[in-house]
């Protein structure tokens, strides 16, 4: 397994310098990672780091709280996507999920969505499943799943969890084929990462990438030995 087509490496921390995103895109390159995700203030940094690699550039929308109005969240999607983002992760209005109101988080979504006419780039839907009721969960899932979305992710890291086991039940069971998933938060170990990955992950969004990579190379290493050995 390619463990670093999997990872989308992250830094999204408000203390984060300019050093800190270039050691973050170095080292994506240097592994062939998936992407990385930076704050918008990192664009295009980070665009210039990458340049010529494989590796795409991700940034946030609404991040972390999601609360921001339905406009602020396009505009900064729109001048994201100028910055040279390949990836969009966007944070869903959560308030107006616990008030029940599935067409505002609907024209969130739809109207990011509407920018793929004017480029092409990936979109991922952040539901934060800290915050949900398993109902709720479900019913985002199936909302996501009818409006194109390309991705469902878990979580920002900001809240009082990130991702665990029962949230990547509860999406499969309800997600469209077409639907991949993407979580995130919390992902610190190996262990807990090829769990997610058993479970047909499809994106793991996380700050310890190169770490996992590390450990993941370690143990092939060691059963490659073991192998020869024998």
């Amino acid at each position: 397994m390619d463990m670093a087509s999997f990872l989308d490496s992250t830094n999204l921390r408000p203390e984060a310098s300019d050093s800190d995103i270039r050691h973050l895109c170095m080292e994506a390159a240097s592994y062939k990672m998936a992407a990385v995700c930076v704050n918008p203030f990192r664009l295009a940094l980070a665009g210039r780091l990458l340049s010529g690699s494989e590796v795409k550039l991700c940034t946030v929308i609404g991040f972390p709280l999601g609360a921001d109005r339905l406009s602020g969240k396009i505009y900064s999607a729109s001048k994201a996507l100028e910055d040279g983002a390949d990836e969009l992760d966007m944070l869903i209005n959560i308030g107006a999920v616990k008030d029940q109101d599935l067409i505002t988080v609907g024209q969130e979504i739809d109207e990011l969505l509407a920018l793929k006419k004017e480029r092409n780039f990936i979109s991922k839907i952040i539901v934060e499943t800290a915050l949900l009721t398993v109902n709720e969960l479900i019913m985002l899932t199936r909302l996501i799943n009818n409006s194109g979305a390309d991705f469902i992710k878990t979580s920002t890291g900001f809240s009082t969890r990130g991702v665990n086991l029962q949230d990547i039940h509860i999406i499969n069971e309800h997600k469209s084929k077409e639907l991949k998933v993407k979580a995130s938060g919390g992902i610190k170990s190996l262990d807990f990462a090829l769990e997610l990955l058993d479970l047909g992950v499809n994106r793991l969004g996380t700050s310890c990438a190169g770490i996992l990579i590390r450990d993941y190379q370690g143990i092939n290493k060691a059963e490659y030995s073991e192998d020869f050995l024998r």
